[in-house]
């Protein structure tokens, strides 16, 4: 949905990314018994029947559920737990604290070495004609006498997936269906965005518990202060008092 921030009680803001969530519904279950392995095929987002072909409309037909636009099978474990026609929404990611993102990146279309691989680009004075943005020479000579593959050059950029790991969730919203996800992700805005619970296994603190820390720290840091004004103005009220001459 967008970009915007999030504030923390000391004082420090955030850079999050507003996901809303679409519920699944569970169309098909597979079991090993008669499939050979255990998976449950979720539909997302509503689809008009104007815009299926015969053949998913036959299939949404038979499973009696209404058109999805998007069809995922994911792996599960127990299916005892899943029932046809029930749906799936973020309080499956309740707990969550990281989660991977993969989403479509924005196309750029066809780009330049200097833009698609940092490249330095040629000399920008005399003798080099008007290829200053070029990427230069390609190959050798008569030996090997061809391009070797994966050779850097102008091309498409972007609009590939990408999996960013290890993202924080820094709040979810379950009665709006928004997760609020630290940094920004892969693709624009009203793109369609996957979520999954982190695989990599790894310790490290969340944004809450470092900033708990440091606005703990800030308050013990004002309470010596305090302190030490206090004790300096006992100190003082005491030598003002010693100071003073004794009336006749």
């Amino acid at each position: 949905m967008g970009m915007t921030r999030e504030f923390f009680n000391s004082g420090i803001s955030i850079p999050v990314t507003v996901i809303k969530i679409e519920k699944g519904r569970i169309i098909d279950i597979y079991t090993k018994e008669k499939n050979g392995y255990s998976a449950v095929k979720l539909g997302f987002i509503k689809q008009k029947n104007s815009k299926l072909t015969n053949q998913m409309k036959g299939f949404f037909a038979k499973k009696n559920t209404e058109p999805k636009k998007i069809i995922k099978e994911y792996r599960v474990e127990k299916t005892d737990e899943y029932k046809t026609g029930s749906e799936i929404g973020l309080e499956i990611l309740k707990d969550v604290k990281f989660i991977d993102v993969r989403s479509k990146t924005i196309g750029k279309g066809f780009a330049g070495v200097m833009k698609k691989y940092n490249f330095g680009g040629l000399r920008a004075s005399h003798g080099v004609s008007v290829s200053h943005r070029s990427h230069g020479s390609t190959g050798q000579n008569q030996d090997p006498g061809k391009v070797f593959k994966g050779k850097k050059m102008a091309g498409h950029m972007g609009s590939k997936f990408r999996t960013l790991l290890n993202l924080e969730v820094i709040r979810s919203d379950i009665d709006n269906g928004l997760i609020y996800i630290k940094g920004s992700i892969p693709g624009s805005k009203n793109s369609t965005v996957y979520l999954r619970k982190s695989k990599k296994i790894f310790s490290r603190k969340t944004s809450k518990e470092k900033f708990a820390q440091t606005s703990e720290t800030v308050k013990a840091n004002s309470n010596k202060d305090t302190q030490k004004k206090e004790a300096i103005k006992k100190t003082e009220n005491k030598q003002v008092k010693k100071e003073e001459p004794k009336k006749k």
